[in-house]
């Protein structure tokens, strides 16, 4: 799972960092509110782990921007505030949960853990982008017609429309929804992509995934 980190002091965000990182975690870092927003836009994270109190941008104003921008991710922050109107401040800009300094490793884990699985349990089962949905109860994609989709097909559906307009290389794909099969081939992605590429174009779609043989792939199109 990939966790954004967006805290300024730096020995505490090395801690942090290595603390996931050896809890299978991959973590992007940032060092203040302006820098996470701009990789929250860029990458797709299953949390986000966030100081409030930073320089350029703080941490309260980075959540309510992602949240004004259509961004779910949960979302923990971290305060060194005790005041019950400074927690309601974090929870009312978008955050889920929150955790005061100082804390133990071992509840921050805890946290991030309970923060990822929530993401996933209250994951919308109808997705709509640009002119397309996706009800990942029925495994259908619909837009002038309906198609059904294996499981592999939904998966990788739900995250591109769950991030249009995204980058992804072939090796996080890989990482991400093969990392447990037999076969981690490369050329395994390339195959799926263009099964859902045909899929958007066989229901009418205004949108398709582009992107290279064995390069990065994007979902785009007409809003």
């Amino acid at each position: 799972m990939r966790i954004l980190l967006a805290e300024d002091e730096e020995d505490l965000a090395d801690v942090i960092q290595a603390m996931l990182q050896a809890n299978d975690f991959t973590v992007d870092l940032a060092e203040n509110g302006a820098e996470a927003l701009r990789l929250a836009k860029e990458n797709a994270y299953d949390g986000i782990v966030t100081d409030i109190m930073m320089p350029v941008m703080d941490g309260v104003t980075a959540v309510k921007e992602m949240r004004k921008t259509g961004d779910m991710t949960p979302v923990l922050m971290l305060t060194a505030k005790t005041e019950v109107e400074d927690r309601i401040t974090g929870l009312d800009a978008g955050a889920d949960d929150y955790l005061t300094k100082p804390f133990s490793m071992g509840e921050l884990l805890a946290r991030v853990r309970a923060l990822t699985r929530r993401g996933r349990e209250y994951a919308p089962r109808v997705i709509k982008v640009y002119n397309v949905t996706l009800n990942l109860e029925k495994e259908e994609l619909s837009c002038m017609n309906s198609i059904s989709l294996a499981a592999k097909e939904i998966k990788l559906m739900e995250f591109f429309m769950n991030n249009p307009e995204k980058e992804f290389t072939t090796d996080e794909l890989l990482n991400k929804f093969w990392r447990n099969d037999d076969s981690t081939d490369p050329e395994a992605v390339w195959m799926y992509i263009s099964f859902l590429r045909n899929k958007l174009k066989s229901v009418g779609a205004k949108a398709t995934i582009v992107g290279e043989h064995g390069g990065s792939y994007m979902m785009t199109g007409e809003k």
